[in-house]
């Protein structure tokens, strides 16, 4: 692990704590010695990181540091890649542009080793059924997820039967054969999945409904056995 490494690591340790830690715990998680750790602590507060403490009190980094997204790990820029060529391939084209304007903005401030292995990452996304473009639908169900708006629908089943209903829209999930769409439906009074290829029409009303889409995703997902998505930290 080269010493940039190590730094980043120490601040995310840090970041993971809300009360002082000594040196010592620092230094077995990190697998370092204690010394080293009070040499990085005292570089980390020379380029401007905030942590208090001193030696054998214990260090806290106080909130609100954030770091500038240049300090990835080679397997950390795998991820980003393979995560973003998946959205490329998959996605609608204001998402597949995303990514692509995602990767290059990372790209622009990482390292030169970094960056070769971001541009050359060797994991690559597998061809997949070509489906429908629904660019329009797509972002204005985004959109309204993001503003927790309800959306009147028009949909049709599979078996063809037509209904109109009103639905509070809290997530849309990304399979290679379709796009479903995950919300309360008022007229079932009850939550629902909707193929986004059998939606045909959606408009986004000006109410918004009256639960957190965050509720809603997570009692769907303890409904459905389906384990919460944790991207804050290893498990």
């Amino acid at each position: 692990m080269s010493r940039t490494e190590r730094l980043f690591d120490l601040i995310q340790l840090l970041r993971s704590y809300r009360y002082p830690v000594t040196a010592a715990k620092l230094a077995a998680q990190l697998e370092v010695t204690v010394r080293t750790v009070y040499r990085d602590i005292a570089t980390l507060q020379a380029l401007g990181a905030p942590v208090d403490g001193e030696a054998g009190v214990g260090y806290l980094l106080r909130p609100g540091f954030l770091l500038p997204p240049l300090m990835f790990g080679e397997e950390e820029v795998e991820a980003l890649m393979l995560g973003a060529r998946w959205v490329a391939e998959r996605a609608d084209t204001r998402l597949q542009k995303s990514a692509r304007s995602a990767l290059a903005r990372i790209s622009a401030v990482l390292p030169a080793r970094l960056r070769q292995n971001l541009e050359e990452a060797p994991l690559l996304i597998g061809p997949g059924k070509a489906l429908q473009k629904q660019d329009e639908l797509l972002v204005a169900l985004r959109r309204a997820i993001r503003q927790q708006r309800k959306v009147r629908l028009r949909y049709h089943s599979k078996a063809g039967d037509a209904s109109e209903r009103v639905v509070w829209p809290f997530a849309v999930s990304f399979f290679d054969a379709a796009r479903i769409l995950i919300a309360w439906c008022e007229l079932r009074q009850d939550y629902r999945a909707f193929r986004a290829d059998l939606i045909a029409d959606a408009k986004v009303l000006s109410d918004t409904y009256p639960r957190r889409r965050a509720e809603l995703l997570q009692e769907w997902q303890a409904r459905e056995g389906i384990p919460r998505q944790d991207l804050s930290a290893e498990s």
